[in-house]
């Protein structure tokens, strides 16, 4: 046996009676769909229930998988102690899946937890499925910072684990979707939510797992949704199936977006590996951005590229127009991967003798000296997509009123702290954002005083 079936559920605490004490009532129709869900799970009758949730524990670089035997846990922090969860693990999934994820270079395991205790992504599903089932055991997964491709990748690891067991499984990937619905909801309102629920809910409808990955970092950010990695997730485990979809209910009059959504699996599809597909329009649409990449790129990309695949720092090209051999200024490289960053380097004033030299030893320095990231790779390259900051002198300035996200970079200071955000970045919507970012890059906190400059820069694409 393998995965029978796949559901997409969210995990409003509120839902439970003894939680929204009525409240509940204004989500009746995710109520009703819970239900149902309920039932159709009761009815496959899995032997294991796969279960990822934001908010178990979540590393940047690593997916933790619960280990142990068991687990419980309660809604306490949200007034309803006596309503609580208990679960028994199914160990020998978990031990055949932290061995196949190591056999496919996928970072996760059991290891670095911190709170055995169930988290309330987890508990909400078995609240209602509890109701219909009794005999399952549970593998609890969590969400990672990892690429999109790394979570679909786990989840065509969850299936072959499955498989490789003769273990029935069912997939329930919990999370809720935008959190920024109405003015009036805990997260106030953004335009992109409301296109975020309206966008990913249609791609549930189709059974569209590519459109989950296409999304981009800086918009879900913008959104504040919250499943989509767990949705990524089970879309790996229904890697190359068929599926029909069943969106039962959609709502948000929190300010929340919760989507319940069934997909039933309707036998083999190869054309639905989505992550094959994924990487290959990623690479078409780096090669078409070279094609049109401007000098300063072009060197950036060339002096990564000459890095890594000869071990040898580029020699300045013969071919460089005068003002990138005359001109000196800070510069910044940035590389980017499926849309997300992958490395960000630069110097606020030149150290080199001119823009060309300051480019070829900050693009090498993204690529392999960036501490957020794990050093690029020679199998990334064709993969990324770069940009070239050259940086304006900065000049002091003494109120936010002389600042703007879009034209100008900032430069916030405190004693020996500095942080520095370039202009007109995506996601980056208000100034008051931006000094933030700043501040939080120099690890300067609220409570200290601080200087800024600003910058204006020339980017090239």
């Amino acid at each position: 046996m393998s995965l029978v079936g796949a559901f997409i559920v969210p995990h409003p605490p509120l839902i439970i009676p003894e939680v929204g004490k009525g409240e509940e009532k204004m989500i009746a129709a995710t109520i009703e769909s819970y239900r149902e869900v309920a039932k159709r799970i009761a009815d496959l009758n899995p032997d294991t229930i796969i279960i990822t949730s934001p908010h178990t524990i979540m590393y940047s670089d690593y997916f933790h998988i619960s280990p142990g035997r068991s687990a419980k846990g309660d809604f306490g922090r949200f007034g309803a102690k006596k309503v609580a969860i208990h679960v028994n693990y199914d160990e020998e999934f978990v031990e055949a899946l932290e061995f196949c994820a190591e056999r496919e270079g996928i970072e996760a395991g059991t290891l670095g937890e911190k709170d055995p205790s169930l988290d309330h992504g987890t508990m909400v599903p078995l609240y209602f499925i509890n109701e219909y089932l009794k005999e399952y055991k549970v593998v609890r997964i969590g969400l990672s910072g990892l690429s999109f491709p790394d979570h679909y990748h786990l989840g065509k690891c969850i299936t072959k684990t499955a498989e490789k067991l003769n273990r029935r499984i069912v997939f329930v990937a919990s999370g809720d979707l935008s959190h920024k619905l109405k003015e009036d909801g805990p997260y106030g309102y953004a335009e992109k939510g409301v296109r975020f629920d309206q966008e990913v809910t249609e791609a549930m409808r189709k059974g569209s797992f590519l459109d989950f990955m296409e999304f981009s970092p800086d918009f879900c950010e913008a959104a504040a949704e919250c499943g989509l990695r767990s949705f990524i997730i089970m879309s790996g485990a229904l890697s190359g199936r068929a599926v029909a979809s069943d969106l039962l209910s959609y709502e948000g009059p929190f300010g929340v977006g919760y989507a319940v959504c069934e997909f039933i699996l309707q036998g083999e599809d190869e054309g639905r590996h989505f992550d094959e597909i994924f990487t290959k329009k990623q690479k078409e649409l780096a090669r078409e951005r070279q094609k049109s990449e401007d000098v300063y790129v072009h060197l950036a990309r060339l002096s990564l590229e000459t890095y890594l695949t000869t071990g040898k720092k580029l020699k300045l090209p013969d071919d460089l127009p005068e003002e990138m051999l005359k001109n000196k200024a800070g510069v910044f490289v940035s590389l980017k991967k499926h849309g997300s960053l992958r490395g960000c380097i630069g110097t606020i004033s030149p150290i080199t003798a001119n823009v060309a030299n300051e480019i070829i030893r900050n693009a090498i320095s993204a690529g392999v000296e960036d501490p957020r990231f794990p050093p690029v790779t020679e199998a990334e390259l064709d993969e990324l997509i770069y940009s070239v900051d050259v940086l304006a002198e900065p000049e002091p300035i003494e109120n936010i009123s002389e600042l703007d996200e879009k034209r100008y970079g900032v430069i916030i200071s405190s004693g020996r702290k500095r942080g520095l955000l370039l202009p007109n970045l995506e996601g980056v919507d208000s100034v008051e954002k931006q000094i933030a970012i700043a501040k939080k890059k120099a690890g300067i906190y609220d409570n200290e005083a601080f200087t800024m400059e600003r910058f204006e820069v020339v980017r090239h694409r």
